[in-house]
C-alpha cells in the first residue's frame, strides 16, 4: 500500500520560508510555496541598473555560528561565495555648527569599541579628550563593574560620551538600525559582559573577545550577487518537485473549511476582503482536522502543515483567524521601556561613470554618524567592495561605478518616502559627494534604482528575545503549526537560517505522527 506523503503549505517565499520549504521537502513532504511578491526572496533581492545585476537588498551575510555556511555546502554553491575587500569602512561627522569630517573607521574594535583607547586612529575619530576620557575605563575599580544590559548605558558608563556618539552609535545604526540604548548587551555582543567582568575594563574585554574569535572575514557574499543564494534554494525545491506560487497572497488559514460561493466558483468574500469561515471550535487543537489556506485569486489549499514565514503583521494576522491564545501576541512598543519601532529602509543605487572613484578613496564605504546635517545613514562603494561587480562594471566602461545609499535611522523622521525620484536622485548624489570627498556629476549618471525595505526589530533589540519566547511558545500549542522569519529571528541570514531550520523540524517532527 503506497503512502500518501504529507502536505505542507509555506506562507512567505522570503530567505525564512525557502529554507524551510526545502527542509521539508528533502524529507518527502509534499511542499507548495505561496509568495505575494513575483519573485522569491524576500529581502534579498536584485534589479538590473544600467545593465548591471546589482543587490538591491541583503548584500551579504554574517558568518557567525557556520549556519548560513553549512546550508551553502548542502546547496553546492560554496565555490560562490566571495569575501570583500579588507580595505575597511570610512566615517563621516557632519554635526549641525561643525566642520564636516571623513575619518577611517577605526578596525580593532567591537561594534565600534574601541580596543585600545589611544590608538591614533581612534584619536583621530574621537580626539585627545575623548581618548583620555575612554581610557579611564582601564583605571576605574573593578567593583565598578556590573551586568549591564543596555549597551549604550555601559559604553557612556564606561568610556563616555565621544565613544559611544562617534564610533558605536553609527556603528550600530549601520548594522542594526538602532540606536546603542536600544540594544541588549548580551545579544549585540554576546561574552562582553563575562569578558568585562573577568578583564575589569570594556577595551580589555574587547580585546579578549578578539583575541578568541575565530578566524576570517566576518562577512561573505556570492559572485553575482545574493540572489545566488535564492535560485539554488529553488532549483533545490524544484528537484522535489515541490509547487512554487507567486503574485498570491494568503487571507487566512482555518481549521475548518472556507463557505463557496452560491456559484460555486470560488471562497466568497466578507465585506472585509477576507473569506467567509464556517463556525471555528473554540479551540483549534480540538480538532485533527486539515489546514484550509485561502488564497486571494479564490483557490483554497488544503495541507495537513503550514508554516508562517511572512513578515511581521502579516504573520500577526493570519495567526489571529487561528484561535483567540493568538490575538494579542506581544508587539515592539507594547511596553514604554521598549526600544523605537524600527524605521523603514530606503536603499537608493545609483550606477555612474567617475574616474574619480577608481581609486576607491573611502574604502568600502562609508557609516554616518548620528545627528548628522546629512539624510543618509550609510553609503556603500560596490564596486570598491566586491571584486565580482568591479569586474562586471567595468566590462561596460573604464570608469564605471556602484554605490549605494541607505536611509532610514530608527527614530528620526521619514527622510526619503515623499521625495519623487529625481528629488532621491539630487539627494543622494549630494549626501554621496559629501562623504566621498568627490563633487559628482549627475551627468555622470548611467542607472537609478530606488527601493523601500520594512524595518524589523534587530535581534538584539532589548526585549526582543522575550517577545519572541512568548509568540513561539503560544503558536507550539498549535499542532501542525510553525512561525519564522526575521521579525522573529532577527534580521540577517546567520539568525534566519538557523531559526527557519528549528521551524521546518517542528513540522517535519508532527508530520510523522500525522
Amino acid at each position: 500500500m503506497s503512502v500518501v506523503p504529507k502536505r505542507v503549505v509555506v506562507i512567505g517565499g522570503g530567505i525564512a520560508g525557502l529554507v524551510g520549504a526545502v527542509d521539508c521537502a528533502k524529507v518527502g513532504i509534499s511542499v507548495t510555496v505561496v509568495e505575494s511578491r513575483e519573485s522569491f526572496g524576500g529581502a534579498v533581492a536584485a534589479a538590473e541598473v544600467a545593465g548591471l545585476r546589482v543587490d538591491v537588498g541583503a548584500e551579504s551575510f554574517a558568518t557567525r555560528g557556520g549556519s548560513v555556511a553549512e546550508l551553502v555546502e548542502q546547496l553546492g554553491i560554496s565555490d560562490r561565495v566571495v569575501r570583500p575587500n579588507r580595505a575597511g569602512a570610512w566615517l563621516h561627522i557632519a554635526k549641525p555648527g561643525m566642520a564636516a569630517r571623513t575619518v577611517p573607521l577605526p578596525k580593532a574594535g567591537l561594534l565600534g569599541i574601541p580596543m585600545n583607547p589611544l590608538a591614533d586612529d581612534v584619536r583621530r575619530v574621537i580626539g585627545w579628550r575623548g581618548a583620555l576620557r575612554a581610557y579611564l575605563d582601564r583605571v576605574r575599580p573593578p567593583l565598578t563593574i556590573g551586568a549591564e544590559h543596555n549597551l549604550g548605558t555601559l559604553v557612556r558608563k564606561r568610556m563616555g560620551a565621544a565613544v559611544h556618539d562617534l564610533l558605536v552609535a553609527p556603528v550600530t545604526s549601520g548594522v542594526y538600525s538602532a540606536m546603542p540604548e536600544d540594544l541588549d548587551v548580551d545579544r549585540a555582543a554576546p561574552g562582553l559582559n563575562s569578558a568585562l567582568t573577568r578583564t575589569g575594563a570594556l577595551s580589555l574585554a574587547v580585546a579578549d573577545l578578539r583575541e578568541n574569535a575565530p578566524a576570517g572575514a566576518a562577512v561573505g557574499g556570492f559572485d553575482g550577487g545574493m540572489t545566488v543564494l535564492v535560485d539554488a534554494l529553488l532549483a533545490e525545491l524544484e528537484h522535489w518537485a515541490s509547487t512554487l506560487i507567486t503574485g498570491v497572497a494568503v487571507s487566512a488559514i482555518s481549521r475548518e473549511p472556507f463557505d463557496i460561493d452560491a456559484d460555486g466558483d470560488g471562497v466568497g468574500l466578507g465585506d472585509a476582503g477576507l473569506p467567509r469561515m464556517s463556525e471555528r471550535p473554540a479551540d483549534p487543537r480540538a480538532t485533527p482536522a486539515p489546514w484550509y489556506v485561502a488564497l486571494t485569486d479564490g483557490r483554497v489549499l488544503e495541507a495537513d502543515l503550514v508554516l508562517i514565514a511572512t513578515p511581521e503583521q502579516q504573520a500577526r494576522n493570519l495567526l489571529a483567524d487561528v484561535g483567540p491564545a493568538l490575538r494579542d501576541l506581544p508587539a515592539a512598543g507594547d511596553d514604554a521601556g521598549d526600544p523605537v519601532l524600527p524605521a523603514p529602509i530606503e536603499l537608493a543605487t545609483i550606477v555612474l561613470d567617475e574616474p574619480a572613484l577608481d581609486a576607491a578613496p573611502r574604502g568600502s564605504g562609508l557609516l554616518v554618524a548620528p545627528g548628522s546635517t546629512l539624510r543618509a545613514k550609510a553609503l556603500t562603494h560596490a564596486t570598491a567592495k566586491w571584486a565580482w561587480l568591479a569586474e562586471r562594471a567595468h566590462e561596460q566602461g573604464e570608469h564605471r561605478h556602484v554605490i549605494r545609499l541607505s536611509f532610514g535611522r530608527q527614530g528620526d523622521a521619514d527622510a526619503t518616502s515623499e521625495l519623487s525620484d529625481d528629488e532621491l536622485l539630487a539627494v543622494a548624489l549630494a549626501d554621496a559627494s559629501a562623504m566621498l570627498g568627490v563633487e559628482l556629476d549627475p551627468a555622470s549618471v548611467r542607472g537609478f534604482h530606488r527601493v523601500s525595505w520594512t524595518g524589523t526589530q534587530p535581534t538584539a533589540a532589548r526585549g526582543q528575545r522575550e517577545r519572541s519566547g512568548i509568540i513561539r511558545e503560544a503558536v507550539a500549542e498549535v499542532p501542525d503549526l510553525a512561525v519564522t522569519g526575521a521579525w522573529l529571528s532577527g534580521t540577517g541570514l546567520a539568525s534566519v537560517v538557523p531559526d527557519a531550520h528549528a521551524a521546518a523540524a517542528r513540522l517535519r517532527h508532527q508530520a510523522l505522527q500525522l
